[in-house]
């Protein structure tokens, strides 16, 4: 294995198999982690009967280990054609330990909880092609569908966040999510994804949040049922194929593992087909997409300087990247040609509690402000709230600068210049856009 590009990673000779022979079951563990550094990964992988190695399977990940009889369900549906033949990867968090075993760190919080993109990235980088190079008992190469509608993950408590939040920044590796009781609460930032889910264009994903009543795992960051259930109010808000249930249940696996079998059949009723997004009830983003194809990569990119400050169409103010980090754009007036009374006016949404990358910044024709962001195309009302959010091309370099001109927006890298068709005004300078009042 090219360790430059995987962590190690080692196999248990042994083989498990259940009593009813559906599917084997093989044990590994990955360390030297470039992501997590230090932690040491155990996981099994699922290989049910049917595959043959043939064509790439569909795959399912399970955080937390093996939870909800997962292997014995699959096994079932799988044979009943209610669901692909598909590979499982059941993976546990990361631990450090000393050379005498003892846990220096466990790393559960860190990996799970967290609302970045880092551990879809790990999965990406380092589990899946860890996984990728194991061959079955017979000898046949591991090979796993590429395409979203065949991906799903699952996690319980810490691990339901962590489910949603890989397929959310990553919907091309993940189509499909099963969060029971999760933390979407003041751990990490969990509690600000509702509010960001309402704000951002809809993904092709599809979701089921369980949850019950009595699940307070421990107040002090907030109530679980609550969470969950503000989740999934946004999720249905944003437009999302998103079934929930609710019960009296408190913080455990129990509800999940009675539903499980019901839940992978809806998750996969309609296999193969591509999943599609929904209409968002967002007026402000509705308004924009009309007419959207996505973005469209355009030249081979720009020698321009980064644009950090732009003048509001009437010129009557100027809105500045400041050099000192932060999740603000700068407002100030202009009287005589210099700024004045100024205020960090503009407000953007982060999903760390890591100063927000702030690459540039424009205005369009009717006074919003759009900033190029770390988590996507950031829009602010005249009145500096963040009303919608765009997502960036998928590898896309840091901008350079952003500019609206014929119905387009464009996003210029020293790489790549992009595009997207949105039903959005270009700037037309000495003209002042109408008033959108004071909200």
């Amino acid at each position: 294995m090219d360790t430059r590009r995987f962590p190690i990673m080692t196999l248990l000779v042994i083989l498990f198999f259940t009593a009813r022979a559906g599917h084997v079951l093989i044990d590994g563990t990955l360390e030297q982690s470039s992501i997590y550094p230090g932690t040491v990964h155990t996981f099994q992988v699922y290989v049910p009967d049917q595959y043959d190695g043939k064509k790439p399977a569909a795959l399912y990940v399970g955080l937390d280990g093996v939870l909800c009889n997962a292997p014995q369900v699959m096994d079932s549906l799988i044979a009943a054609k209610k669901m692909p033949c598909t590979i499982g990867v059941f993976l546990q968090p990361g631990v450090i330990r000393d050379a005498e075993g003892t846990v220096l760190r466990y790393n559960r919080c860190y990996e799970f909880d967290s609302t970045t993109d880092l551990f879809a990235r790990y999965l990406e980088n380092e589990v899946l092609p860890a996984v990728e190079q194991l061959k079955t008992t017979k000898g046949k190469p591991i090979r796993l569908s590429r395409k979203p509608q065949d991906r799903m993950i699952f996690g319980l408590s810490s691990g339901g966040i962590a489910a949603f939040n890989a397929a959310w920044h990553r919907p091309d590796l993940f189509g499909k999510v099963f969060t029971g009781v999760g933390t979407f609460v003041a751990m990490r930032g969990g509690n600000d994804l509702q509010a960001i889910v309402r704000k951002t264009e809809p993904l092709p994903l599809r979701i089921f949040i369980q949850d019950g009543s009595n699940d307070a795992w421990n107040p002090l960051f907030g109530h679980w049922y609550e969470g969950n259930q503000m989740l999934a109010s946004a999720l249905h808000f944003a437009g999302y194929d998103v079934q929930c249930d609710w019960s009296e249940g408190g913080h455990n696996v129990r509800r999940a593992t009675e539903i499980f079998s019901q839940v992978m059949e809806w998750m996969w009723h309609d296999w193969p087909a591509e999943l599609t997004t929904g209409e968002t009830q967002n007026d402000f983003l509705k308004n924009l997409l009309t007419g959207d194809l996505g973005w469209e990569k355009v030249g081979n990119g720009s020698d321009g300087k980064r644009v950090t400050r732009i003048i509001y169409p009437d010129l009557t103010n100027i809105a500045m990247i400041p050099t000192t980090p932060g999740n603000t754009v700068w407002q100030y007036l202009l009287q005589d040609g210099q700024p004045t009374c100024g205020e960090p006016f503009y407000w953007l949404h982060n999903d760390d509690s890591r100063a927000l990358d702030i690459q540039t910044i424009t205005f369009d024709g009717d006074g919003n402000l759009w900033a190029v962001t770390s988590i996507g195309l950031q829009i602010c009302d005249q009145n500096g709230r963040v009303r919608g959010i765009l997502r960036l091309p998928q590898g896309i370099d840091a901008a350079i600068e952003v500019e609206i001109s014929g119905g387009y927006v464009w996003i210029h890298t020293a790489t790549a210049n992009w595009r997207r068709r949105l039903n959005v005004k270009s700037p037309i300078l000495g003209i002042r856009p109408e008033s959108q009042g004071q909200g």
